[in-house]
């Protein structure tokens, strides 16, 4: 998908454009005001993502009782990891991403966008048409024995 040239190239253009920003910021309000709003940004993002983790984490241990598997709530939960890293490196462009990956409706959209172009594929689907024969009913596979049996 990404090559390593395009995390080269975005390793080396993302700080200098956050250096960019930061003067340009810090030109308009002044020094302290960048500093602070940098300082707001980080701390107002750890506790985005303490929420948002454990949303997820919660929606995660109720899709496991259900049975089901938990592919979007896993999805959210790699970009929330994500996210919460970017809003802890110093910079407004980093934080602006790093929002979108914590507030849920963004986060969602997101999600959902990149399923539809099929950048992310969570098989969900493909699992459940492959259980399932032309008559509708579902066939699980599996062993048992006895608890006074040998177990293979």
């Amino acid at each position: 998908m990404f090559s390593f040239r395009t995390f080269l190239a975005l390793f080396l253009l993302v700080p200098i454009f956050e250096i960019y920003l930061l003067i340009q910021v810090g030109g308009l309000i002044g020094v302290l005001p960048t500093m602070f709003l940098v300082v707001f940004t980080a701390v107002v993002g750890a506790w985005l993502l303490r929420s948002q983790g454990f949303a997820t984490l919660g929606r995660v241990q109720a899709t496991l009782a259900r049975g089901e598997i938990p592919a979007i709530e896993l999805l959210e939960g790699a970009m929330l990891l994500v996210g919460g890293a970017l809003l802890l490196t110093p910079g407004f462009f980093t934080d602006a991403i790093g929002f979108v990956c914590l507030i849920p409706v963004l986060r969602r959209g997101v999600i959902s966008w990149a399923m539809r172009r099929g950048i992310i594929n969570t098989g969900a689907q493909g699992a459940s048409r492959a259980t399932t024969d032309e008559h509708g009913s579902r066939t699980i596979e599996g062993e048992y024995w006895k608890d006074d049996e040998h177990r293979p």
